[in-house]
């Protein structure tokens, strides 16, 4: 079996030493913060600043795969993210009554929690584990490498990872594995050893969110069923995110060119247009007490980043794991999903000469079979939605039929079921849409409407301007201004955009 060095102590991170450990290998794992993820959850996902991982205090969802993952290959952490206050919701239960269950509907539950109560579940996992040291407060400053052995044409790198160095020394591993995510410097170190660059692919996403979590009152385990939790008008949208322990999550995201962004960091100004959407203003109406100021962020892309390029591998000894392979702008939530397949991968075939440039090419093939097919459609999602926000411009032909695929989907059971094996990562959308009894059902939908308007609900521009003018009379901040300041972070909202995109299904 082999020894493996993991580097990042983020959700990737933590799973893959877990994972690791579990599949018969040793890890050691490298984390620069000193501090490591506790179980008091409330402190350290409100007070713990971390600017190396801004999106730690967004929402985060745990889609169907994820949960899958972690029943089957790490059930301990699944029965301690419930433990924390996680919830499960299976997609069908929209409905009043559930269909009847077919085969893989048992896939399409969401775990609605924090991204905290993840990393605490494995962190907990972690401590307990045979076989593994978690170095926290330890930097990675440096590869150590060696010549590859020739090989042929597949060691055209020339370069071997043999391990990493950090402050107080070096340490030797038969696998280094990346988890630094798209802030961990990777290329920096590649390039100080003397290795190729990546192959970077990026695509800007044009669009800006606004985030502020609430809790529900005592007594109130759940909020309203409905409406649907996610609304998208032609300039604004707006979603909500159900988390653990009564705490709920609104965002508002706009493009990062509109006019009235700015005003939308005034806690006064976010409540207000968020009420204006229907799923906020269900939730909102509960009298649920804010618990964080406004966190906002913008410009964020999908990034894809690949050790490979057409003469081979650019190293051999190390592999990406998490955003350090595929940084997706989580409109679709699909993030932690595909870090836990990264990470048990790596885990069922660290044993196969993970030295090899052959080790690293059929990682990097993995990579595109299995993931990269949900980045492209990550990629046309949000190229959707950024054109609609830019454009203010209604949606027509085309976007309008996919538009009514997801409003069918809300009052036809086997549409949702459609849509949801789509948004858990079970099977592609090329595939799941393109089912002729899926078709004839959205087709029957909306010809029986033929004045469909998508997109509808929400304000219109005009009262969206009335909302995020800035008026003396408006407080600066509400009587909730005692809370302490969040880190600035990234943001998620979980709805698709298009029915294009991958053309494999992404099991592993």
């Amino acid at each position: 079996m082999a020894h493996v060095l993991v580097i990042g102590g983020g959700v990737g991170g933590l799973a893959t030493a877990l994972l690791a450990a579990r599949h018969g290998h040793t890890a050691e794992l490298f984390e620069r913060d000193p501090r490591a993820p506790g179980t008091a959850l409330d402190r350290d996902f409100f007070g713990w600043r971390r600017p190396a991982v801004p999106q730690a205090s967004q929402p985060h969802v745990l889609l169907g795969a994820a949960r899958t993952l972690l029943r089957e290959e790490l059930p301990d952490v699944h029965a301690e993210m419930l433990r924390l206050g996680a919830r499960e919701r299976h997609e069908l239960d929209w409905f009043d009554v559930r269909p009847p269950a077919l085969p893989g509907d048992e896939d399409l539950v969401m775990l609605q929690a924090r991204r905290i109560v993840l990393e605490s579940a494995l962190a907990t996992a972690l401590r307990a584990e045979p076989g593994v040291v978690v170095r926290y407060g330890e930097t990675v400053t440096a590869l150590t490498t060696a010549p590859a052995p020739a090989r042929g044409p597949e060691a055209s790198s020339g370069i071997q990872v043999t391990g990493v160095t950090t402050g107080t020394g070096s340490y030797g591993a038969d696998l280094v594995v990346d988890a630094g995510g798209r802030r961990g410097g990777l290329e920096r170190r590649l390039a100080a050893a003397g290795c190729r660059p990546p192959v970077v692919e990026r695509h800007r996403t044009g669009l800006a969110y606004f985030c502020r979590w609430y809790r529900l009152p005592e007594g109130m385990d759940e909020g309203p069923r409905r409406p649907w939790a996610v609304t998208g008008g032609s300039f604004a949208g707006c979603a909500v995110f159900p988390a653990d322990n009564r705490l709920f999550a609104v965002t508002l995201f706009v493009h990062t060119a509109d006019t009235t962004r700015s005003a939308l960091r005034d806690p006064a100004v976010f409540e207000r247009a968020a009420r204006a959407f229907p799923p906020a203003a269900a939730w909102l109406a509960l009298g649920a007490e804010p618990q964080s100021q406004v966190l906002a962020t913008a410009s964020l892309d999908n990034r894809w980043s690949a050790l490979v390029d057409e003469r081979g591998p650019v190293v051999s000894g190390l592999v990406p794991v998490g955003d350090s392979i595929t940084h997706t702008n989580p409109t679709l939530g699909q993030g932690a999903s595909l870090a836990l397949w990264a990470a048990r991968r790596v885990a069922r075939t660290a044993h196969r000469e993970p030295a090899s440039p052959r080790f690293a090419l059929d990682h990097h093939a993995w990579a595109v079979d299995t993931l990269k097919p949900w980045f492209d459609f990550q990629v046309v999602a949000d190229a959707a939605i950024g054109e609609r926000f830019a454009t203010r411009a209604g949606r027509t032909g085309t976007a309008r039929e996919v538009a009514a695929l997801f409003d069918c989907a809300l009052e036809d059971p086997e549409v949702m079921r459609a849509r949801a094996r789509v948004r858990h990562l079970v099977e592609p959308p090329g595939r799941a849409y393109a089912d002729p009894r899926i078709r004839a059902r959205v087709a029957r939908w909306l010809a029986a409407r033929p004045h469909y308007v998508p997109n509808a609900a929400g304000p219109g521009r005009a009262e969206w301007e009335e909302l995020t003018a800035p008026t003396g009379a408006r407080p600066a901040q509400p009587p909730s201004a005692s809370l302490p300041p969040s880190p600035s972070p990234s943001a998620a909202v979980p709805e698709p955009a298009s029915a294009g995109g991958p053309r494999t299904s992404a099991r592993s």
